[in-house]
C-alpha cells in the first residue's frame, strides 16, 4: 500500500493498531524506511502492544507515542501539524 512513499516520509498511525504492527514488519523484511512516525492508534486490542513495538524499534527511527489505549486519528494529525508548525518556526 505505502510502495514508493515510505522512504523518508512522516507516517503517522492513529486509527489501527494492525497497521502500525504491519509498518513495523515491513521495515524489519528490508523495506523502506520513513523519517519518522507517529503511532498513536486507538483501542482495546492491539493498541498499547503496537506503541510498545513502535518505542522497542530496533531501526533507530524516531517515533512519538502516547502510551497506552488512548490515542486516535485527531490526535496523530495534531501531532503532525506539531511537528510542521516547529518547523515553521
Amino acid at each position: 500500500l505505502w510502495g514508493d512513499r515510505l522512504e523518508g516520509a512522516v507516517v503517522a498511525i492513529g486509527n489501527a493498531p494492525t497497521a502500525l504492527f504491519h509498518l513495523l514488519e515491513t521495515i524489519a523484511d528490508g523495506g523502506p524506511r520513513p523519517a519518522a512516525v507517529v503511532g498513536i492508534p486507538v483501542g482495546f486490542i492491539g493498541s498499547a502492544e503496537s506503541k510498545v513495538a513502535l518505542a522497542e524499534n530496533p531501526f533507530g527511527i524516531p517515533w512519538l507515542v502516547v502510551h497506552g489505549r488512548r490515542g486516535g486519528s485527531a490526535l496523530a494529525a495534531s501531532a503532525v501539524n506539531a511537528l510542521a508548525r516547529e518547523e515553521e518556526l
